[in-house]
């Protein structure tokens, strides 16, 4: 059927492969020689909740896990974000607790609700930027806001040349989408 669709011009849309998140772990500290940007220790999880019972068991089930170290909050969209905070150095479980959200939410059925997941860094002269996992896409893109809501374009196209050995980047400059006042930025 490949053929078929090649053919017709149909692509597959892009599938999310949570497990990439693992590899962010790794791509911190090709982002951290490059840029000296390190983890700040915080990161987010975005997706837009349902109503009924087996959503608010398994988002009660999630908050449950991550105990006080997170925060519910409910942007200007509607989306509800969950922000983790962990020390700076415990990245891999940081990582490890956002995939625990998203993959308790996707195996609930719940997948197509989930936005995206971010981790955020910082730079001693006070820049700021978020890898941001896009959960319908299976990529990553970097969001680097600035005062006023500018974005530090030179500062992504940056970090996407840094973070391209290491992660699966969005390519479509387009979906790189802001997430203004996301928790943990």
């Amino acid at each position: 059927m490949k053929w078929l669709d090649a053919l017709l011009g149909r692509t597959r849309a892009a599938q999310p492969n949570l497990d990439a998140l693992f590899a962010l772990p790794s791509a911190a500290l090709t982002l951290e020689a490059a840029t000296g940007l390190k983890p700040t220790g915080l990161g987010s999880v975005a997706f837009r909740a349902a109503e009924g019972g087996a959503f608010a068991e398994v988002e009660h089930d999630a908050l449950e896990l991550l105990g006080e170290r997170v925060e519910r909050s409910t942007d200007a969209y509607g989306y509800t974000w969950l922000l983790v905070r962990r020390d700076p150095g415990e990245l891999s479980d940081l990582v490890t607790e956002l995939h625990a959200v998203n993959s308790s939410l996707e195996s609930a059925g719940f997948g197509p609700s989930l936005l995206c997941s971010l981790v955020s860094f910082a730079g001693a002269d006070g820049r700021r930027l978020a890898v941001v996992y896009l959960y319908k896409r299976g990529t990553f893109y970097p969001f680097a806001p600035m005062a006023g809501q500018r974005r530090d374009n030179a500062l992504e196209l940056q970090a996407r040349g840094v973070l391209a050995g290491e992660l699966p980047v969005e390519e479509d400059l387009g979906r790189w989408f802001p997430v203004w006042g996301a928790p943990g930025l």
